[in-house]
């Protein structure tokens, strides 16, 4: 006979995973702003949704498995953190008081928290260099080294910009690392402030702010439902329907 055993605890006891990570999700605090780290997101009108905690399309929450991935993100980040100081940069992540650097504008409801500054270390950088993380698959990542950051991920080079900006770190390259989750190889990119980009999106924030204040719905990204990008929206269900 066939010993079904094995897939049984393995489907019992990661549903209890799942249920123990989905209601630590649930229990904190909804953002009553924008996220530097969502502004580069193309579709301004997902951003209203975002700002207003609109409900997702059914079945479009977060569940066990994605936020397990958010979870082996930061761990990789955490080792990130511990071979970049190894290799002698000078990565500082928290303030004296234990939180994270960030911003405030607009009264607060334009804010990010970045994932570290670089003070010092070897003179392959100059300093203070912004220091930001990502972790992908090998597919994102040979495209992210293939392409440049940029290039490959837009959304990405729009939240080193305007963390750039609003950071006062903008005289220095910020270094983007991207690690790949599928072998462990490390990709180091030196991104230059792009004034012009961090003003785009600091003016698309405003833009969004005003339209929320305002009880106005932006325009949708795409003109047809079938847009990849609206495939993947979690509001594309509500969005089509308006």
């Amino acid at each position: 006979m066939i010993d079904l055993n094995h897939r049984s605890i393995t489907g019992k006891i990661n549903a209890l995973v799942d249920q123990a990570l989905e209601m630590k999700r649930a229990e904190q605090p909804e953002r009553n702003y924008l996220g530097g780290s969502m502004l580069g997101r193309e579709c301004e009108r997902a951003l209203q949704f975002a700002y207003f905690h609109t409900p997702k399309d059914a079945g479009k929450d977060f569940k066990g498995r994605i936020l397990r991935i958010f979870d082996i993100g930061h761990a990789l980040e955490e080792k990130a953190i511990a071979w970049i100081r190894g290799a002698g940069f000078d990565l500082r992540t928290e303030k004296r008081d234990g939180g994270q650097f960030g911003f405030s504008q607009a009264s607060g409801r334009i804010k990010g928290h970045i994932d570290g500054v670089i003070v010092g270390g070897s003179d392959l950088l100059s300093y203070p260099a912004l220091w930001e993380n990502k972790t992908m698959n090998a597919k994102e990542w040979k495209k992210t080294v293939a392409e440049g950051v940029a290039k490959a991920h837009p959304e990405y080079a729009a939240q080193i910009a305007i963390y750039q900006a609003y950071m006062d770190l903008t005289d220095a390259p910020a270094l983007f690392t991207s690690i790949n989750k599928d072998t462990a190889e490390l990709f180091f990119e030196l991104v230059p402030f792009n004034r012009e980009l961090a003003q785009k999106i600091s003016d698309k924030a405003v833009r969004i702010l005003l339209a929320c204040d305002a009880g106005e719905l932006l325009p949708r990204l795409a003109q047809k439902e079938d847009f990849y990008l609206c495939k993947w929206c979690e509001w594309s269900d509500r969005c089509w329907q308006l």
